[in-house]
């Protein structure tokens, strides 16, 4: 089964580029572009996408407020496209539940590679916004004490002491490959975890669970 994808930027020549690259592979399938939020949202609705590549800043209805709409009304994943990692707006679409974000200058490869692990239900995040993300985490609990490593903190206590455990690693950057050598199991038995997790706490992703566990105080920076 293809997945399906709708591209949604104001300038025709980045939408078009975008969707000639994504149509060329036989796993993917661009069901719609878009000129600005409010098309973005409309095509959404109309064709049930798996990802809309979204432009953060456009006309009509901005990219943020388009993507609160998708998050909140489907399980469309949405990636935030933008000029500059250092869009203050990223931060507000990852709140809002995207996915991640993608440069405007991405390469062919890693365009691809993106859609099909955001898809996945895998997160999309560069490092330098992973490392302002936290950042961005921390100062917001500056006023709460952190939590030691004992018992999960409230609104976790849903969880096995297993899938606080893979909470914590994922909030720290591992990849599923990672976490599974780090508590000696398979990926097949992380993926079960991680899916828990996701499902226990009403999370969409893994970028939701990031910020899960960092204000509620599960993980600090000093323990990464």
């Amino acid at each position: 089964m293809s997945i399906r994808v709708v591209v949604a930027d104001d300038q025709e020549l980045v939408r078009a580029g975008f969707g000639m690259i994504l149509d060329a592979q036989d796993d993917i399938e661009v069901v719609a572009e878009a000129a600005d939020g409010q098309e973005a949202v409309s095509a959404v609705r109309r064709h049930g996408p798996d990802v809309l590549l979204l432009d953060i800043r456009m006309p009509v209805m901005d990219g943020l407020e388009a993507a609160r709409l998708v998050c909140a009304e489907s399980g469309c994943k949405v990636v935030m496209l933008t000029t500059f990692d250092l869009d203050e707006y990223v931060y507000e679409a990852l709140y809002a539940g995207a996915s991640g974000f993608l440069l405007k200058d991405v390469r062919r490869d890693d365009l691809v590679h993106a859609v099909r692990v955001v898809a996945a239900g895998e997160s999309l995040l560069a490092p330098t916004v992973t490392r302002r993300l936290v950042a961005d985490l921390v100062k917001r609990r500056r006023e709460r004490p952190p939590a030691a490593d004992g018992p999960p903190p409230p609104g976790l206590d849903a969880l096995t002491a297993r899938e606080v455990e893979t909470l914590r690693l994922v909030a720290r950057g591992l990849s599923n490959a990672e976490i599974a050598r780090a508590l000696f199991v398979s990926e097949h038995t992380v993926k079960t975890h991680v899916s828990n997790v996701l499902s226990k706490l009403g999370l969409r992703d893994r970028v939701q669970a990031v910020i899960r566990a960092y204000e509620s105080g599960l993980i600090t920076p000093g323990s990464l």
